[in-house]
């Protein structure tokens, strides 16, 4: 009998690169959650891989950090194209992309930007990433406000009041129809309630959230609350459950079993079309049941243990994240 698992196209919409490059994304042996061995080990199909920008000044040389870094780390991403013994990944530009790539057993690799800050106050320039490394989405904030808009957590550290836009700058506005225009997908995850909100107003093709949860079931300012998601139904957008502990359960400690918890939450509430899984790892994430690539096996099992069906796991898993990227395709080539 063929396990669910090794039929599943599995998208993990987001994971962190180890910074500076440490040369082990083929490496048998390594400290970080996610390499090209491990996904294969695991039955991890396909990642988002986000070049991740940490929020710093809002000033000149903020920002001049900002867009040397997201090039650097963009081009560590591009690189990873290629063979190396038994081993494939491909970096890919669409959801045709990634099918090709899991029909040849090759890892599918999409770059993403995590915090707008990358952009150095130059909306113009996600044209640019998502030419020259086919870029899919852009988180707007990280932890701390940027020129783009508010951040769900301020940083004390830099200064930051409750709110510094009251949600999306005018800037943001015009970054966020600079990613519609070159199908980049906007991610909410990070941001404001506010931000959230407005970014659905504003932008032309539904939001999504990479990594965040249910607010209902763990009251963290990360995650999203039920007006939230009932605006992400709304509007057919798409929030990726993550396996980031604090996020799944008051005080830490989720498990697999508490991931799927809000993954049911979310589907019960506003339809599993509008849901999906990510693991954070190599950024804070991983969890009993799910701490490297090698364990995500253990996902499927679990919702196959929470009733879901075998339709509604391959939508979880991937197939809503490959339509949503889809959506974001058309959009575009409209313009």
């Amino acid at each position: 009998m063929t396990d669910l698992h090794d039929t599943l196209l599995t998208l993990d919409s987001h994971i962190d690169i180890p910074w500076p490059d440490r040369q082990d994304a083929w490496a048998e042996e390594t400290p970080r959650q996610v390499n090209v061995p491990k996904t294969r080990k695991g039955g991890l199909r396909a990642v988002c891989l986000a070049a991740y920008i940490p929020q710093s000044p809002r000033d000149e040389a903020g920002h001049a950090e900002g867009w040397e870094r997201v090039q650097g780390m963009l081009d560590v991403i591009a690189g990873l194209e290629g063979r190396q013994g038994d081993h494939g990944a491909r970096v890919c530009r669409t959801a045709a992309d990634v099918r090709a790539a899991y029909k040849a057993g090759d890892l599918a690799v999409i770059p993403a930007i995590e915090n707008g800050h990358g952009l150095g106050g130059r909306p113009e320039r996600i044209a640019e990433l998502a030419r020259r490394y086919g870029v899919r989405y852009m988180t707007l904030t990280h932890n701390g406000h940027n020129a783009l808009a508010d951040a769900a957590i301020p940083r004390k550290d830099l200064a930051d009041n409750e709110t510094l836009h009251g949600g999306l700058s005018d800037l943001g506005r015009e970054t966020i129809a600079q990613m519609n225009r070159s199908g980049v997908l906007v991610d909410v995850s990070h941001a404001a309630k506010s931000t959230m909100m407005q970014a659905t107003e504003v932008s032309s093709t539904p939001v999504f959230a990479s990594h965040s949860c249910a607010r209902a079931l763990c009251d963290h300012p990360r995650n999203l609350d039920d007006e939230q998601l009932d605006r992400l139904k709304e509007t057919g957008g798409l929030i990726q459950v993550t396996a980031m502990g604090s996020f799944l359960k008051k005080g830490g400690g989720g498990t697999v079993e508490d991931l799927v918890r809000h993954v049911s939450y979310i589907a019960d509430r506003i339809g599993v079309e509008h849901v999906g899984i990510s693991s954070d790892f190599d950024g804070g994430g991983g969890i009993p049941g799910w701490k490297d690539a090698t364990e995500t096996a253990n996902v499927t099992r679990a919702l196959q243990a929470a009733g879901f069906s075998d339709e509604d796991i391959s939508a979880i898993w991937g197939g809503n994240m490959l339509r949503f990227l889809e959506t974001a395709e058309r959009a575009a080539e409209k313009v």
